[in-house]
């Protein structure tokens, strides 16, 4: 599930607000607007406070595309 996706899905079943997710995880409300919109450079640090509040923290996870780096 894309990062986006996962945190509007868990705000809107804790039932809050962007504002209420933003000041509850520490960061600004525009870091959790542009996460949900799916910004592609996001600090790691801000998005894993926000993720703590759901019990979740970022971590490697395997690709699915061909993106792999074939060593020689």
């Amino acid at each position: 599930m894309q990062l986006k996706k996962f945190v509007k899905e868990k705000r809107r079943l804790a039932n809050l607000t962007q504002s209420d997710l933003a000041e509850k995880a520490g960061v600004g409300l525009r870091f959790i607007r542009e996460m949900e919109q799916g910004k592609e450079a996001l600090r790691m640090d801000k998005v894993n406070q926000v993720l703590k509040l759901f019990g979740y923290e970022l971590g490697p996870v395997e690709m699915t595309r061909d993106f792999i780096i074939n060593e020689q």
